[in-house]
């Protein structure tokens, strides 16, 4: 299974801050060491291209990123320190992205040791999200004419406001976000399917959602490729999830949106996205089940 990851998705943000940027070299390293991932699995995108990043995002908002030159409001609502490192990060992510749904559409499944920043906009980021690495891969593969239809099934427990945004009144892309009804962000723009979670939900209840509807997206929209943004949020110790999933619980929502794909011969790409216990091996846990689920699923 072809994933994508470099050592530069991890940048150097402080210990104190509450984004887990230690998350991505440690799912790598548990992956590799357990042999769910092995090292030919395994590979480091170059840096996304300019012009590739202007497909999704203004020529203003990535040359004041590159340069260093987003006000300290932005900065505030990005939620993270400027840096070149970060800028690089955000490029290799993206490209890691990109990578991975060419291989999906190959040879059926697919993943990223990163990615998911549904809350990049075209003009700005927010939530963590630099670049928006969806976005960036979709008018990529558009533009190439190596999609035609391309749906997104978003379970981080956050909506994918920027998603939302981006691919409005898209007829080819559909966004489909299972989210917290009470959570980040205050205003969600509406998808093509949104489905509003009450806090507190635990496994039985958010898998008998899920079970109602990806099976019918995927047979209502026949896409030609799936980004799974696979956060792991939802988790009852998460420190902004307030849904009350368990690793146990994420791992067989995990299972039945691949198995669903895979059933309606769909290749799927896997992203990352959140996840901020406050155990951060938690964390590492909830990710690397995915990527074992997939290898369940797809062998």
């Amino acid at each position: 299974m072809f994933v994508s990851y470099a050592p530069g998705y991890f940048v150097d943000i402080g210990d104190a801050h509450v984004f887990p940027m230690v998350k991505f070299p440690l799912v790598h390293a548990r992956l590799t060491a357990e042999g769910t991932l092995s090292p030919e699995d395994v590979v480091a995108p170059a840096p996304a291209r300019e012009e590739d990043i202007l497909l999704a995002h203004t020529r203003d908002y990535w040359t004041r990123l590159a340069a260093g030159q987003l006000t300290p409001r932005e900065l505030r609502r990005l939620g993270l320190p400027w840096s070149e490192g970060l800028v690089m990060r955000a490029r290799l992510a993206a490209q890691g992205t990109l990578n991975a749904a060419r291989h999906a559409l190959a040879e059926g499944i697919a993943g990223n040791l990163a990615g998911g920043t549904h809350h990049a906009f075209p003009d700005h980021g927010e939530g963590f999200c630099v670049l928006n690495d969806i976005a960036i891969a979709v008018r990529v593969l558009q533009r190439e004419g190596d999609v035609g239809r391309v749906a997104l099934i978003d379970c981080d427990v956050h909506q994918g406001n920027a998603n939302a945004v981006i691919f409005a009144g898209e007829s080819d892309v559909f966004t489909f976000s299972m989210h917290g009804r009470n959570n980040y962000p205050l205003r969600k723009p509406p998808g093509s399917l949104d489905l509003e979670l009450p806090d507190g939900m635990t496994d039985a209840a958010y898998l008998e959602v899920l079970r109602e509807y990806v099976p019918r997206i995927l047979a209502a929209f026949r896409p030609d490729l799936v980004f799974y943004l696979a956060g792991v949020d939802p988790y009852v110790h998460d420190r902004f999830g307030r849904l009350a999933l368990t690793l146990e619980g994420l791992k067989r929502r995990d299972e039945f949106v691949l198995r669903a794909c895979r059933q309606a011969g769909i290749p799927v790409t896997i992203t990352l996205s959140g996840g901020y216990a406050r155990d951060r091996q938690d964390t590492v846990e909830a990710h690397c089940n995915t990527y074992r689920a997939a290898r369940e699923v797809f062998g």
